[in-house]
């Protein structure tokens, strides 16, 4: 279990910066990814190094066709390198099976989507508890209830997404990622599908996560989202163009 999910929300701990001698938790050495579409190659990624550690709040921007969604499917073992090293908690999940993998996102990972990827027939509380039934993961239905008590939607526990908002949706995605207790928090324009005020709101919560010890790595076109981060790595062709922190 991590830090963050042994508190509930509201209990902080202090942030920690890059340089504080924090374990790395990402490390990306010379990474490259190749597509091949008919006989042309396109080169997702051209070399990309960088290392990100616990508690680090971190955003990945760049415009159509920067390698964006490229880094997201390699950070969250959805895809792997053509060449270069992934190390995922220190161990290396560059050349791994598609069934390896997999064990690395259930237990590694939390997923949070812009279309909050909810089975429109199952309440909140199934929805959250659904990806510790697939892991087979102890004291399913008690987890499920603490994540979504940390994002305050346990009154709409029995709702199904129909009878939820847009915010109330992406608070049960959140508390789906929670419940499975995670390394990193990985949003993929987590606000993309809401409007600003409640999209400040969502990232309200990604903010106190933050503060309690969760490491989170939010994928964003918007730099209103992305001003929340203390990190900012910008793509551009593939090559990480900017990395910029924030001083505490």
């Amino acid at each position: 279990m991590t830090a963050a999910a042994s508190r509930p929300l509201g209990a902080t701990a202090a942030a920690t910066p890059p340089d504080s001698g924090a374990l790395p938790v990402i490390e990306l050495i010379d990474v490259h990814k190749t597509y091949r579409v008919g006989t042309e190659l396109i080169l997702a990624l051209r070399g990309v190094t960088l290392t990100i550690r616990e508690n680090e709040y971190v955003a990945i921007m760049g415009a159509s066709g920067s390698g964006k969604s490229t880094m997201l499917n390699i950070l969250g073992c959805l895809d792997v390198p053509s060449r270069g090293t992934y190390r995922l908690g220190g161990a290396d999940v560059s050349r791994v099976s598609q069934s390896k993998l997999a064990s690395v996102r259930s237990r590694k990972i939390g997923f949070v989507f812009q279309s909050f990827e909810l089975l429109p027939r199952t309440t909140a509380l199934k929805n959250v508890e659904l990806p510790l039934v697939y892991s087979h993961a102890r004291k399913r239905r008690q987890r499920a209830i603490d994540a979504l008590t940390r994002v305050g939607l346990l009154e709409r526990a029995l709702h199904h997404p129909n009878q939820l908002s847009g915010g109330q949706k992406q608070r049960v995605a959140i508390a789906r990622a929670l419940a499975q207790e995670p390394d990193i928090i990985l949003a993929d324009e987590p606000t993309g599908n809401l409007d600003s005020k409640t999209g400040e709101e969502i990232m309200s919560i990604f903010d106190q996560l933050h503060r309690e010890g969760q490491t989170i790595i939010i994928v964003t076109h918007e730099d209103d989202i992305a001003r929340h981060c203390r990190r900012t790595i910008r793509l551009k062709d593939g090559v990480v163009e900017e990395d910029r922190s924030k001083g505490l």
